[in-house]
């Protein structure tokens, strides 16, 4: 019996981490005119079904049920609009359902890409005698992801800050001619294009 209890709690648990990674649909209105349009930001890795239902004064809105609308990964969705009363303020409230089960009438509609954090926090030190930093850096400026990125050319500090972890390392920082690069904290100097900054990133 005990054992069952502990399984089922183990169960629970690892659902619970599960979707507490996952971050909340955001909500943000543009105002054009009299008209409020309401956008949904997916700052997760895949795709999710959203619907809006809206309540509130001041305003007018299309009749009907909400139909879920897909909401790709890393992307900006218009997900309703409301007509404003002229001269006036549109209060509202307004509850999602949101869902990763989707469904094939969910509607598609235009999006926009966004940057999004990615699971570990990509940082990327350029020595001065990189042979391979541009084309990652240009590489991640076209991915989803957010990063920092700086050049030891520009600030010179950045390298001793960081030259005591090569301290007991094979590798000096004068000789690294590859990107230096922090994954959450962890510094990696031997990731050289994209597809391995992906693999780390990803384990």
């Amino acid at each position: 019996m005990i054992k069952k209890i502990l399984l089922i709690l183990v169960v629970i648990l690892s659902f619970t981490s599960l979707f507490s990674q996952e971050k909340p649909i955001e909500i943000v209105e543009e105002a054009k005119a009299n008209r409020l349009f309401l956008y949904a930001l997916n700052k997760n890795e895949k795709d999710l079904d959203v619907s809006i239902t809206v309540e509130g004064t001041n305003f007018r809105q299309s009749k009907g049920v909400p139909r879920a609308v897909r909401v790709p990964a890393a992307s900006k969705v218009l997900l309703t609009n409301l007509i404003v009363e002229r001269g006036k303020r549109a209060n509202y409230t307004y509850e999602l359902k949101v869902s990763d089960s989707l469904s094939r009438r969910a509607l598609r509609r235009e999006y926009e890409s966004i940057k999004i954090e990615p699971r570990k926090k990509v940082t990327v030190y350029i020595p001065e005698n990189c042979t391979s930093c541009d084309s990652l850096v240009s590489d991640l400026e076209k991915s989803r992801y957010l990063f920092t990125a700086y050049r030891f050319s520009e600030k010179p500090e950045l390298k001793d800050q960081l030259a005591p972890a090569f301290i007991n390392s094979t590798v000096q920082i004068d000789s690294v001619t590859t990107p230096i690069i922090s994954l959450g904290g962890v510094l990696y100097v031997k990731i050289e294009d994209y597809e391995q900054l992906l693999e780390e990133l990803n384990k």
